[in-house]
């Protein structure tokens, strides 16, 4: 019997949207206010989402004291209160939520108590993201 856990995780960070890819004039038109040379700041929601078999002693999938500790030092220790532009993880990549949902991914993926199936990001009241890793199914299956 498979069930399913959800945890809900909060930080505060700042970043632009920028590529060196594109010149000022391409920045602005395709990343808009999002490329003010001083950053902007969001107050993101995470939620994690775990499944596994129910411990039949704990009837839990996983203990969330250690999922939290989990989520503190490497999720809200890292992300915190920083310049996401200034993570390792964006030398070479944009900032975007997608990118940071996929880092997030990595990062959850190292806990091995219970099965990561997807992580979901709020980044504002109107944007959320969601990934669920790399898998893909090929057309036709399931």
């Amino acid at each position: 019997m498979r069930a399913y856990l959800s945890r809900r995780y909060h930080f505060s960070a700042s970043h632009r949207l920028h590529t060196d890819v594109y010149d000022a004039a391409q920045n602005t038109a395709v990343f808009g206010k999002c490329n003010n040379p001083h950053g902007h700041g969001h107050n993101y929601i995470v939620q994690v989402t775990f499944s596994g078999t129910v411990d039949p002693a704990t009837g839990m999938v996983c203990n969330l004291a250690d999922l939290d500790a989990f989520a503190r030092t490497n999720l809200i220790e890292r992300f915190d209160h920083t310049n996401l532009n200034m993570s390792d993880c964006f030398v070479d990549k944009v900032s975007t939520t997608e990118n940071l949902s996929i880092e997030i991914h990595r990062i959850f993926q190292e806990f091995t108590a219970a099965h990561l199936e997807r992580i979901h990001v709020e980044e504002t009241s109107n944007n959320a993201f969601d990934y669920a890793g790399d898998a893909v199914t090929a057309p036709g299956t399931i």
